[in-house]
């Protein structure tokens, strides 16, 4: 009851009773009623004071009255009139029933009936009812006993707060004392279950004060008006900005069906459900008509009570729905449908399923609402409303809220869905251009690492490890401008580029220029006309020959390298600053640096050091320390870079890795002999060419290396200019013959024609050497040919 009143309080009967039938509270009133004390009765049941053997049936809904035989202390039977009010849990209590009952013959009042019958108001159309000066009922007028639902002459001197029994007649009672106190009017709206009706009502309450003669307040006239329907207009047109505004945040699928669940509960439903089509049942597409059964997953669901405990099923999990489902049935009519227990259309989908049943019994779910979840003429689920503590039913004005509402969420889930399929799409693209795992060679040892943007959608970073000629080896990083299958495409051409490129042996600053031109015609394919700018990308590119154990890298608008070398401090390389590819006529610079073997080198691009969260230097510091913490394995130390410097749900940007741990060629691996330019001397070098061989254990290899090395000479003494280098390098699986000389004139493949006395050397060497090719150098070039060892020649 309400603490603010200030009169005396005896002038009703009041009881409280529990769910169990125990009477908790009793009140002066009641025993002046029935003369028993409170201490005879609180905590007995409250069944001892019925007069009659029999029990009363078990009252239903929010509100009864009538007349029951009670038993006085004295021993009679005293017929009394009842109203009991049943209330909700909270303010400490559960749910119980306040039973009041007014008293006759209470102490005459300040003010005398003629004063209060004397209000012309009393004829009003409008629902009117006076208070005394103890906010006590004196007279009501037959709107508002039509609205109560009660007679006069039962109510008459009963508080509001008796009369209603709930919390809004409270708030009105604390309303009616504050214009009992000040003399001034007091307007306030409520809503509530009014009249003993389950339905939800909303009303206008104005009050003014009651005065006599000399200006005194007497009391208080409460007029009551009846804005149901305004307050629902108002409601809907609110929730329905609210759903314009929670709804669509991100585009992900699930948080979005969340947000549409979030949205109807608890102003349009108790118990909310999201079950969308799964589209790779339909070729991929979700279908613009369904038919029964058909499978639907859930992706959300939301309830009024902690935990949703109505669910049967979980999100994330799909369930087979037969014909008469309320999902199947909005489905495949392709309209909102509205069943309840009453009207009998939910019972066969109940008994099919015993866990539903159980979960309507126990709730008392008694109305659900299904609505198709459907964008640009596409089918893609179905929102299922529930109601169970609300006890009014879905109406047709519900169904049209609930279709607006689940219209905008349905634009939504479908733009995400697209998303999804995109991403998908792209990723897929991604990672198939993407190298699947890093060559082994005898220069390096390399790891990698690709995370896609969590929310950007996959964008256009990739890596590669190339091997080239003489054991030396080439690394690359880039990242491709923008987001989505453009970039990836992009980056799949570039990547092959790289490898066309990197195949020819150009130094890492012409490679880079000639890959800016390919971006700049790119971008004039991709915009439509002369005007670059569509293509944009960045890119750093190394090469490491493991036998000088030096590296030359070239960077174009890429971030700078971090290198840890054995026993020192991780530190950026400082390489010269190149533009961004796809500007064009800027030059682009190398630099060469000595890496000692076992040096750990870390290439990236800027989605692993940019954070909103932080500023771009402390990326790198982090970065650096990870890159200290390495203790020999180049996986666990990706895995650590990541963790430190990605925090979950903080990638916003793809973020491309790949570290590289230096080798070193052995010098007892490589042999170079100074050639004269004298073809009658070829015949020592090829001796001395076996005689390594040999010493090398490598005899089984000695005629096609023979072979080989008295061709490339010989062509190199006849055509090249001196100095006339040879070198042969070897390791596990591999021998290479290397002759260099200082002209620029690269030897190329023919065909040699019957007659034709030379032209079949190049031939030759092709037919007998796994692969060969030119370099050139800035001292000249260097024709090269690789001969793969069988298991006898290692």
């Amino acid at each position: 009851m309400s603490r603010v009143y200030p009169f005396d309080d005896a002038a009703t009967a009041r009881a409280v009773i529990d769910d169990d039938g125990t009477l908790v509270e009793w009140n002066e009133g009641a025993r002046r009623l029935l003369g028993h004390p409170p201490e005879s009765v609180v905590g007995h049941p409250a069944a001892r004071l019925l007069a009659g053997e029999s029990l009363p049936e078990a009252p239903l809904g929010t509100r009864r009255h009538g007349t029951l035989e009670l038993r006085h202390r004295d021993g009679r039977t005293v017929p009394v009139w009842l109203l009991a009010h049943r209330r909700p849990p909270g303010d400490g209590h559960g749910a119980d029933w306040l039973v009041v009952s007014p008293l006759t013959g209470d102490r005459p009042h300040a003010l005398d009936d003629d004063t209060l019958t004397g209000a012309s108001l009393i004829q009003s159309p409008c629902a009117v009812a006076l208070y005394d000066d103890q906010l006590r009922l004196r007279r009501i007028n037959p709107a508002m006993a039509d609205f109560i639902g009660l007679p006069e002459e039962r109510v008459r001197g009963l508080r509001i707060s008796e009369l209603g029994g709930q919390r809004p007649a409270e708030d009105l009672e604390r309303g009616m004392l504050q214009v009992l106190s000040t003399g001034l009017p007091l307007d306030m709206e409520n809503t509530g279950n009014v009249g003993g009706d389950d339905r939800i009502t909303a009303w206008l309450t104005r009050m003014a004060p009651i005065t006599d003669a000399g200006g005194g307040v007497v009391g208080v006239c409460l007029a009551a008006h009846d804005v149901t329907d305004n307050h629902r207009a108002r409601q809907r047109l609110q929730l329905v900005n609210e759903a314009s505004a929670r709804i669509g945040t991100t585009l992900n699928i699930t948080r979005t069906a969340q947000e549409l669940a979030d949205v109807c509960v608890p102003v349009l439903a108790d118990f909310v459900t999201i079950d969308l089509l799964d589209p790779q049942e339909y070729d991929g597409e979700p279908p613009a008509r369904v038919t029964a059964p058909l499978r639907l997953r859930r992706t959300a669901h939301q309830s009024v009570l902690g935990g949703v405990p109505e669910a049967v099923v979980r999100p994330g999990r799909a369930e087979l729905y037969p014909d008469f489902s309320p999902q199947a049935d909005a489905l495949t009519a392709g309209r909102t449908i509205i069943a309840s227990v009453a009207a009998g259309n939910m019972a066969k989908w109940h008994s099919w399923h015993t866990a539903r049943d159980q979960v309507v019994r126990r709730f008392g779910i008694h109305s659900t609402m299904s609505v198709p979840i459907r964008a640009r003429g596409l089918t893609l689920g179905v929102a299922v409303l529930t109601r169970h503590r609300r006890p009014d039913s879905f109406t047709s004005d519900d169904a049209l809220l609930a279709e607006e509402i689940t219209t905008r969420a349905a634009v939504c889930i479908d733009n995400a869905r697209r998303f999804s399929r995109e991403r998908e799409t792209a990723l897929a693209l991604q990672r198939s251009l993407l190298p699947r795992t890093m060559p082994r060679t005898a220069a390096l040892q390399a790891r990698s690492r690709y995370l896609p943007a969590a929310r950007a959608g996959v964008g256009g970073d990739w890596f590669d490890v190339i091997p080239l000629s003489g054991m030396r080896v080439a690394m690359v990083v880039g990242d491709v401008v923008g987001h989505g299958i453009q970039a990836s495409a992009t980056m799949g051409r570039l990547r092959t580029a790289v490898g066309t490129l990197a195949d020819l042996d150009l130094a890492p600053d012409e490679l880079l220029t000639h890959l800016d031109d390919l971006v700049i015609r790119l971008s004039e394919q991709y915009s439509g006309d002369d005007s670059p700018g569509e293509v944009g990308a960045t890119c750093l590119y190394a090469v490491y020959d493991p036998v000088s154990r030096r590296c030359t890298l070239a960077r174009a608008g890429h971030p700078q390298p971090l290198v840890l070398r054995p026993g020192g401090e991780p530190h950026e390389l400082e390489l010269p600053s190149g533009p961004p590819l796809g500007l064009g006529g800027l030059p682009f610079e190398s630099a060469e640096v000595e890496l000692p073997e076992g040096t750990v080198l870390a290439l990236y691009t800027d989605g692993l050091v940019k954070s909103r969260s932080r500023d771009l230097d402390v990326g790198r510091r982090l970065l650096g320390e990870a890159l200290k913490a390495y203790a020999g394995s180049l996986d666990d130390t990706c895995d650590l870079v990541l963790q430190t410097l990605l925090p979950p749900g903080e990638v916003t940007d793809d973020v491309a890795l790949l570290l590289a741990r230096t080798r070193g060629l052995p010098a007892s691996q490589v042999a170079t002999w100074d050639i004269p330019a004298d073809p009658a001397l070829v015949a020592p070098i090829r001796k001395q060419v076996l005689d390594q061989l040999e010493t090398w254990s490598l005899s089984e290899a000695s005629f096609t290396a023979e072979l080989v090395v008295s061709e490339l000479v010989t062509n190199a003494i006849r055509y090249g200019s001196r100095p006339i280098r040879l070198r042969l390098i070897h390791d596990a699986a591999t021998l290479i013959v290397e002759v260099s000389d200082s002209s620029h004139t690269a030897p190329h493949l023919r065909r040699a024609k019957i007659f034709d006395e030379g032209g079949r050397g190049l031939l030759l060497v092709a037919q007998l050497t796994q692969r060969w090719g030119s370099r050139h150098t800035p001292e000249g070039k260097t024709i090269w040919a690789e001969l793969t060892l069988t298991g006898e020649d290692q």
